[in-house]
């Protein structure tokens, strides 16, 4: 007689979890397509298939009633009024995306290249004044997402130092699940960037917030409040999760030497290295939806209103969609789009400049110290049940 296997469960991560949820996902993916949490009363896709079809439908997965699983999302945080876009759905969200790419074109992402190899080497120079090694997080890996974060937004310079001191806040709120534990960051954030838009309504610069100044219909208010949450959203979700892919990246570089010396001998396999690591590290590792109508899927169904979650994590392990291999570092990799910056409309507005700040912030690393190693083990993770990210990781130099 064979004893009766316990069925797989879901248990969201958080702090230490994080270090390996891989056999969790492999379980799940394994079990079947789709799984209900009963505590929460919410269900999980983890199969690439299942999540890219989900990501692509915003008809029968929507954004609008808040990205966790919880529920009452934007009530609890108080924004049932002009939804940041990452919680619209279209055609308003096609309409409000398409303002925002204006700024966000390969040009005027390329065009701050120079200022960020620049920001990463003054990093880099400090590191190596610091003997017996650092925290590469705290030294590059965190402050490096804030100063582009801030350049895009149009931050000068010398309120960096109030901004990064507002990013942290409310990114630590974040990541510790509760963010109304930042509510003063977040109310002087705003009243900071409210008094922003009134100067670049009257002295207009080359970033995002003077493109929605000259762009949306003033009156109302809701101009403001679409920039305020627009200025929101990019602090709170553009900051770790490019912290979450470098640390990742110099965990999975440091633990795969052979991948590390082909990319210093040949950087033009960057590009396509920091794809597979996007895949690998995968920093936000699930989002959820909502189901606007009962739904059957694989045989089940999901009622209107429940929430879903989308695994991207798991699903960009799926061995159906990666191969045998899946689990394994491959910079030469060629096969599906990743899932990391999830799929169709909500495809993620600062890839390109997190790709950017990963291949410029890789390349540098690369060439000033080609023996850098990570203790993962002796690295910590951030809370959230989200995004995976190092919250510290000890670093050396190595052999420069």
């Amino acid at each position: 007689m064979t004893a009766d296997r316990e069925p797989v469960r879901f248990t969201p991560c958080a702090g230490e979890s994080w270090r390996a949820p891989w056999e969790m996902y492999a379980a799940l993916r394994d079990a079947g397509p789709l799984h209900h949490v009963a505590e929460g009363d919410y269900w999980v896709l983890s199969r690439y298939a299942d999540v890219l079809a989900a990501a692509r439908d915003t008809e029968r997965f929507s954004s609008a009633g808040g990205l966790t699983v919880g529920y009452g999302e934007r009530e609890r945080l108080g924004i049932t009024d002009a939804a940041p876009l990452v919680m619209l759905d279209p055609p308003e969200h096609t309409d409000f995306r398409r303002l925002l790419t204006r700024g966000y074109t390969p040009r005027r992402v390329a065009s701050i290249e120079p200022e960020v190899r620049a920001f990463v080497r003054s990093r880099l120079d400090r590191i190596a004044q610091l003997r017996g090694g650092c925290d590469i997080v705290a030294e590059l890996f965190k402050p490096l997402p804030s100063f582009v974060v801030g350049r895009y937004l149009g931050v000068p310079e010398a309120d960096r130092a109030r901004f990064d001191g507002w990013t942290h806040a409310i990114v630590e709120a974040g990541a510790a699940g509760d963010p109304l534990a930042a509510g003063a960051a977040v109310t002087e954030l705003f009243g900071y960037f409210a008094e922003l838009v009134e100067r670049r309504r009257a002295e207009p610069a080359d970033d995002t917030v003077s493109d929605l100044v000259r762009l949306l219909p003033e009156g109302g208010g809701t101009a403001l409040l679409r920039i305020l949450g627009f200025a929101f959203t990019m602090v709170a979700g553009g900051n770790d999760t490019t912290t979450g892919l470098l640390g990742g990246a110099a965990e999975l570089l440091t633990a795969h030497p052979d991948q590390r010396r082909a990319l210093r001998d040949d950087p033009a396999l960057l590009p396509g290295a920091v794809e597979e690591l996007l895949r690998l590290t995968s920093p936000v590792q699930c989002l959820a939806r909502t189901v606007t109508a009962d739904l059957a899927l694989h045989g089940r169904t999901v009622p209107a209103g429940r929430k879903v979650l989308l695994l991207y994590g798991a699903a960009n392990r799926d061995p159906r969609a990666f191969g045998p291999d899946a689990e394994l570092l491959d910079i030469t990799r060629d096969g599906p789009q990743h899932l990391a910056f999830t799929h169709g409309p909500h495809h993620c507005l600062g890839a390109a400049a997190a790709r950017l700040m990963a291949r410029v912030a890789l390349e540098e690393l690369l060439a000033r110290f080609p023996e850098f190693a990570v203790d993962a083990a002796a690295g910590t993770f951030a809370g959230g049940p989200y995004v995976r990210r190092y919250a510290t990781l000890p670093f050396v130099t190595g052999r420069s």
